[in-house]
């Protein structure tokens, strides 16, 4: 399987009701489990909102500036199953849409005019900005609600198509099969998904029929008593 849908679509027919990514946020006490179907959902409405709503054409480059969070996995899995190139910050070239966070919202504002700009305001549930967001910006938490639980690009991502900052679809999908973790592995993670050092932790569970817990703000003991809990199996070492 060498495109996201493929991936997408073999874990929605193996076992669609099991954990996929599981968030904790140790700071505000935030704990999100995203199901198989339920991140699919909302890799759907993200994928419209992007593709329809914005005009967000296959093959543009989608600069992705979130934090650690679960909705940076959804995030690339929507730009994956439309066929965009994810980019990073720093990284050459121009951009031809961005989907940032809060700390974001300043430094990307003034680019609303030119390209669209989605923000986040990473409240429970991607809730809304509560003062909203500056004209041209578009608050994800406002408009995603309405899009529908399923979406399927068109033309949709081939292998040849370039998957994040110039890696195609499938040496992406091919590196992360053959990543260290093992089938089904349940994997603890405090790396940034949406990260060139923290990518992999997504993609080798999503290629190896696997999950992913997210961990951000939290002491090393509470680590450790998540990791029981959630039975993981493996812990994510970023690159370097």
């Amino acid at each position: 399987m060498t495109t996201f849908p493929q991936i997408l679509s073999g874990l929605l027919a193996a076992d669609a009701g099991r954990p996929l990514v599981t968030f904790y946020d140790d700071a505000s006490g935030e704990r999100t489990e995203l199901s198989v179907t339920t991140w699919a959902n909302w890799v759907a409405k993200v994928s419209s909102l992007l593709a329809d709503e914005l005009d967000v054409e296959h093959g543009s480059r989608l600069l992705v500036d979130l934090p650690p969070h679960w909705l940076g996995t959804v995030v690339l899995g929507a730009a994956w199953g439309c066929g965009f190139e994810v980019v990073w910050e720093g990284d050459d070239g121009d951009v031809d849409a961005v989907v940032t966070g809060r700390d974001g919202l300043g430094r990307w504002a003034s680019e609303a005019g030119r390209i669209p700009v989605v923000a986040s305001a990473l409240r429970p549930l991607a809730g809304r900005f509560p003062d909203g967001v500056p004209g041209g910006v578009h608050d994800l938490g406002a408009e995603v609600w309405s899009q529908p639980d399923a979406y399927v690009a068109w033309p949709g991502p081939e292998d040849g198509d370039l998957a994040v900052a110039g890696t195609t679809q499938a040496d992406l999908w091919r590196s992360a099969a053959a990543g260290d973790l093992a089938d089904g592995g349940r994997l603890l993670s405090e790396a940034n998904p949406a990260s060139p050092s923290g990518l992999a932790s997504l993609t080798e569970p999503l290629a190896r029929s696997g999950s992913l817990v997210l961990v951000t703000q939290a002491s090393e003991e509470r680590r450790g008593r998540i990791a029981a809990d959630e039975r993981v199996t493996d812990r994510f070492s970023p690159a370097t």
